[in-house]
């Protein structure tokens, strides 16, 4: 019987485990793609003049010292950091080692039924009740059970409980009686 409980319990362990992993951190963490309005930090170690906070520019680069616009749009942070090694080596480094950390989250913009449309700082873990409390709270003629999201050039219908993400159009739409 003792042994029972054992295994009872590790497996009861792991399953809680399993359950605190939260896969959209993870998501947002590693496979995140960067966009327009993203802030970095860049390290080139050992070359102070050629690190520092950056920001990706309207169309889609980040211009560094030296090697001038990098396109950044839809790269991870990781793919970031070996565009910008390959562009260093071997005109101006000879083994250059870069870090790419994301420092804030392109905003989210939130239009239509709300007490304050306009661009909002994303959050993680956000969800589209979160961004129409931001936005003042719901227009006394707002409809409240479903939105508009325009994400990566598609349209979807989505209710408050939805995630959003960097750079999302929440459209709240009216309602009629």
């Amino acid at each position: 019987m003792p042994i029972a409980r054992v295994v009872h319990f590790a497996t009861l362990s792991a399953l809680l485990l399993i359950l605190s992993f939260s896969p959209q951190a993870a998501e947002v963490a590693g496979d995140y793609r960067l966009g327009v309005g993203d802030r970095l930090r860049i390290t080139v170690f050992g070359h102070e003049s050629l690190s520092g906070k950056f920001t990706v520019d309207g169309a889609g680069r980040v211009v560094m010292p030296l090697i001038g616009g990098v396109v950044s749009q839809g790269l991870t942070t990781t793919e970031l950091a070996r565009a910008i090694t390959a562009r260093l080596r071997p005109d101006y480094l000879v083994n250059p080692r870069v870090s790419v950390e994301l420092l804030t989250y392109r905003p989210f913009y939130i239009l239509g039924e709300v007490n304050k449309p306009g661009d909002y700082p994303y959050r993680e873990g956000m969800t589209v009740l979160n961004a129409v409390a931001l936005a003042g709270g719901f227009a006394p003629h707002a409809k409240r059970n479903k939105v508009l999201i325009e994400r990566n050039g598609k349209r979807l219908r989505a209710a408050v409980g939805a995630r959003v993400e960097p750079g999302d159009i929440i459209t709240v739409r009216e309602r009629f009686f």
